[in-house]
């Protein structure tokens, strides 16, 4: 009987099991995870999406835990305006090679950017009626991803010169090694998304959103970009170009206080065009990524400024970046941007740190970046005023805007005084832009930029000469070489079709 029993249980398992296994609902699970296919259903999803694209900027501004693992310093250690004691590659170039792994770090992030932008792109194209709910916010969407796959590509034209130029989502295996660009490809693809995006943005968000894109961002990225261009190609119809983007700006204006733009209790006011969002509702971890994940909120979204904090413990020992001493002297001591902006005894940088915020973890800065402010704006449409065959009082003008802001800081002194609006000299107005361009935006990454730009364009020579006025540490410059920093050594071995730039 009893053997009966478990006989009769096993036949029913038996049943059970093949009955189970045979019902096609039981094998039509849903995965643990949403995936691609049945994500982006809601315009909330897209929203998220697009987070994710901004949170990429983390990787360019993140200060992770020491010198090693930051990428700022390719941007601002080959400038004239920031140098450190120790011999660092970006500085002292004869030791700069593709082996680098902060120019590895630095392209990638560049791709990563560009790659979730195109993956917003495709999905935003082709999303069905009926998702977008929200008026204009796909339109919104559209041109966010635009502005800042625009960025991604300066970056790589501003380093590099050349790179890869990828305008679509990459799905099949014939897509994965494109060659190299060519001349100012990269920074035609970012004028072309930026003139579409300037068309899609809106001029402000509301408050739950600021920061976020506007038109106004991609308007002077745009002129930025054409004037980039410009000087690249000798266009006088891009200079023009450039003048008319500026002139699209509404609404912004230079603040009161120069400092205003360095402090974390003033961001995003009405002189900020874009800035990174630094700021970290939880706590905040400069060893782990961010990647905006709304459940683990520990990353770091904090700014790179502990490299120039020369009491900030996680230097490691590594020296901290200071101002050069053609810094320090582009100042007149009566200016009062001077104080603001450094020590003159020490050459250490107040900047962002004066008036800045420490992070919770006490390593990093709360304060944000500002990538693109209206000084910068005002000083590159004077350029392309002047190199277009404009008015060179109009131009000189713009100058004097910038050093009238500053002059009014300390209740209407004469320092820094106008310039002559009468002067007509070309060349003498074009060196007041570019020595106004250091005294304004000194140690904000924007210096090695410029100067290779105008090298470009013939403006000045980048030489050793050059470099050692600034900082006598600096040696090894070759301007047929160092103009444009090596393509990373995994990228080349892993795409054979990218030539690597000359002299490396």
């Amino acid at each position: 009987m009893k053997y009966i029993n478990i006989k009769i249980i096993s036949i029913l398992i038996l049943l059970a099991v093949t009955y189970f296994s045979c019902n096609k609902n039981n094998l039509d699970l849903k995965p643990l995870q949403p995936t691609e296919s049945d994500y982006f259903s809601t315009e909330l999803e897209f929203t998220k999406t697009v987070y994710g694209i901004y949170a990429k900027l983390t990787d360019y501004y993140w200060y992770n835990g020491g010198q090693d693992n930051c990428a700022l310093p390719v941007q601002i250690l080959p400038g004239d305006d920031i140098t450190t004691p120790a011999k660092e590659e970006f500085e002292y170039f004869t030791s700069l090679n593709p082996s680098s792994s902060r120019l590895q770090y630095f392209y990638k992030t560049c791709y990563q950017l560009i790659g979730r932008s195109n993956v917003l792109l495709q999905k935003n194209s082709a999303v069905a009626t009926g998702i977008y709910t929200t008026a204009n916010l796909k339109n919104y969407h559209r041109g966010e991803a635009l502005f800042l796959r625009s960025l991604g590509y300066y970056h790589l034209w501003n380093i590099f010169g050349t790179a890869p130029l990828v305008t679509e989502r990459i799905q099949s295996s014939d897509k994965l090694s494109p060659g190299n660009s060519k001349k100012t490809e990269l920074l035609d693809q970012a004028i072309i998304d930026l003139k579409e995006a300037a068309t899609l943005l809106p001029l402000n968000w509301d408050v739950n959103n600021k920061g976020r894109a506007t038109s106004n961002s991609a308007n002077g990225l745009l002129g930025k970009c054409l004037v980039f261009r410009a000087n690249a190609t000798k266009s006088t119809e891009d200079y023009q170009s450039a003048i008319t983007a500026f002139n699209a700006i509404s609404g912004v204006s230079l603040v009161a206080k120069f400092d205003d733009n360095f402090a974390a209790d003033t961001e995003n006011n009405p002189e900020s065009l874009f800035e990174f969002q630094a700021t970290q509702a939880n706590f905040d971890n400069v060893w782990l990524a961010n990647d905006f994940d709304p459940n683990n909120q520990v990353g770091s979204m904090s700014s790179f400024w502990g490299l120039y904090d020369t009491n900030n413990f996680a230097l490691f020992g590594k020296s901290p970046f200071v101002a050069t001493g053609k810094l320090v002297n582009i100042f007149d001591t009566k200016d009062p941007r001077r104080d603001l902006t450094l020590d003159s005894a020490s050459r250490s940088i107040k900047k962002y740190l004066a008036r800045g915020k420490s992070t919770n973890s006490g390593v990093a800065s709360a304060d944000n970046p500002r990538i693109l402010r209206y000084a910068d704006v005002l000083l590159l449409k004077a350029e392309a005023i002047l190199q277009s065959g404009g008015a060179a009082s109009e131009a000189i003008g713009l100058i004097n805007q910038v050093r009238s802001r500053a002059r009014a800081m300390v209740g209407g002194g004469t320092f820094p005084a106008d310039l002559s609006t009468a002067e007509s000299n070309k060349t003498t107005i074009m060196q007041w832009i570019m020595d106004e361009r250091l005294r304004e935006l000194a140690g904000e990454g924007q210096r090695w930029y410029d100067i290779k730009r105008w090298h470009i364009a013939g403006f000045i020579t980048l030489n050793n000469n050059f470099f050692s006025s600034a900082n006598s540490a600096l040696i090894g410059f070759d301007p047929n070489k160092h103009i444009n920093f090596p393509i990373p050594i995994n990228e080349t071995d892993l795409n054979t079709n990218i030539v690597q730039n000359p002299g490396y």
